[in-house]
C-alpha cells in the first residue's frame, strides 16, 4: 500500500467532509455502511477491455510515483480461465489503459498454475526497491499462494508458489516486523474445513514459519461465520494495521460476500485488537447483485491519500467497483466502541 501526498476532490471520494465545512460530523456507528460507492461504478467493465474477454474482477491496486494508479486486474477469458493485466489510470477512476499483454498467465503443464492466476494484492516494500505481488494460482494441485516481485509491472522476479494448496487471499506487510516478513493468508484446515486468516512469517520471503492464526470465523448466524479472508494488504496507522476483510455468509439462495474491518496489533500483528461486528459495505447495487456470481463484493486493492482510503473490489465476479471510506472513521469506529474489543460479550 503506498501512501500518497495530495487532497482527494469530492467528485473522487464521493462524499463531503463535514468537518471542513464547518460542521460537527454525525457519529457513526456500526450500522453504517461507511465505504461510499463512486458515482461512476463499474468502473472496469469487458467491455472496456481492448481484447474479448469474459468478466474483469478482483484488482490488486497501488499509486506509482507519477500519481498514476495501477491495478492489476483479473481477467477471466472464454475458457473459464484467469489472467492478470495490467491497467492504469490518471485518476484512479476512468480512462484505463489496459495492457493487452498479461503480466501472469497459465502456465500448460504446471501442478500449481495451469488453470491461471486470481485475486493479487500489491505491496510497495522500500526494503525491496519495488512492489511484493502475491496472488492465487491455481491448478490441479489446488489453489495456492504465488508470490513475485517487481519493480516496474513488466518483467517479474523471484517468482514462486510460498504456500501449498488450499490456500489464498494473501499479503505481505510492507516492511519487516521485528526482523521478519509477515504474511496473512487463508489456509484451509483440513481437519474442520475451516478457511480464516493466519500470520506466517519469514526471514528471506522464501522459507516460512508455520502459520499463526489472526482471526476466525464467527459462529451461527453472523454475517461472517462460513469464511474469512483479507482484502486489500493491511494498511499501516498509529493505532495499529488497520485490515480490511471479506466475510462470506452461507444462505439458502447461495453465499454473500461482504466488507468487514479489524485492526491488529502494530509489533505484533498476530494479536487482535479490535473487530467490527457490522459489515462495513454489502452487496446492494444492481452489479453487486447480478453477474456471474452474484451477491459478491470482493475487495483486493486498496490505496490510501491523505485520510481517504479507495477500496478497488471486485462485483459479483464480473466488473470492478470503487468505494471510498475516511482511515480515521474506520478506526474511531474500531477504538471508541468497547464491543469491538476481542472478548467483550
Amino acid at each position: 500500500m503506498v501512501e500518497a501526498d495530495g487532497h482527494l476532490d469530492g467528485h473522487l471520494d464521493g462524499h463531503v467532509d463535514e468537518r471542513r465545512d464547518g460542521h460537527a460530523p454525525r457519529p457513526l456507528s456500526e450500522a453504517d455502511e461507511i465505504f461510499v460507492r463512486h458515482p461512476s461504478n463499474p468502473i472496469l467493465t469487458a467491455a472496456d477491455l481492448p481484447f474479448e474477454s469474459n468478466v474483469v474482477f478482483n484488482p490488486g491496486a497501488t499509486m506509482l510515483e507519477s500519481g498514476e494508479t495501477l491495478m492489476l486486474v483479473r481477467v477471466e477469458d472464454r475458457r473459464g480461465l484467469s489472467q492478470l493485466h495490467v491497467a492504469r489510470s490518471v485518476d484512479g477512476v476512468g480512462g484505463w489503459r489496459v495492457e493487452t499483454t498479461p503480466l501472469l498467465s497459465p502456465e500448460a503443464g504446471s501442478i500449481s498454475s495451469a488453470w491461471g492466476f486470481e485475486d493479487p494484492r500489491l505491496v510497495h516494500c522500500p526494503e525491496l526497491g519495488g512492489w511484493v505481488i502475491t496472488c492465487t494460482a491455481f491448478g490441479p494441485g489446488g489453489p495456492c499462494v504465488y508470490l513475485a516481485k517487481t519493480t516496474d509491472f513488466v518483467t517479474l522476479d523471484h517468482q514462486a508458489v510460498v504456500m501449498p494448496p488450499e490456500d489464498k487471499n494473501a499479503a505481505v506487510f510492507p516492511h519487516r516486523i521485528d526482523g521478519y516478513w509477515c504474511l496473512l493468508h487463508r489456509p484451509v484446515v483440513m481437519a474442520s474445513g475451516s478457511a480464516e486468516i493466519w500470520l506466517s512469517r519469514s526471514e528471506d520471503l522464501e522459507s516460512w514459519r508455520s502459520p499463526e492464526r489472526v482471526m476466525t470465523c464467527r459462529p451461527g448466524g453472523w454475517w461472517d461465520h462460513a469464511r474469512i479472508g483479507i482484502g486489500p494488504p493491511p494498511i499501516e496507522t498509529p493505532e495499529g494495521w488497520l485490515l480490511v476483510y471479506h466475510g462470506v455468509r452461507q444462505t439458502m439462495s447461495g453465499a454473500i460476500y461482504r466488507v468487514g474491518v479489524a485492526l491488529l496489533d502494530l509489533n505484533d500483528p498476530v494479536r487482535l485488537r479490535a473487530r467490527a461486528d457490522h459489515w462495513m459495505l454489502s452487496p446492494s447495487a444492481p452489479y453487486e447483485r447480478s453477474g456471474d456470481v452474484p451477491n459478491v463484493v470482493f475487495p483486493c486493492g486498496g490505496v490510501v491519500v491523505d485520510d481517504t482510503l479507495r477500496l478497488y473490489y471486485g462485483a459479483a465476479d464480473t466488473c470492478i467497483g470503487l468505494a471510498t471510506a475516511r482511515v480515521s472513521d474506520l478506526l474511531d469506529l474500531l477504538l471508541a466502541d468497547p464491543s469491538t474489543r476481542p472478548g467483550a460479550p
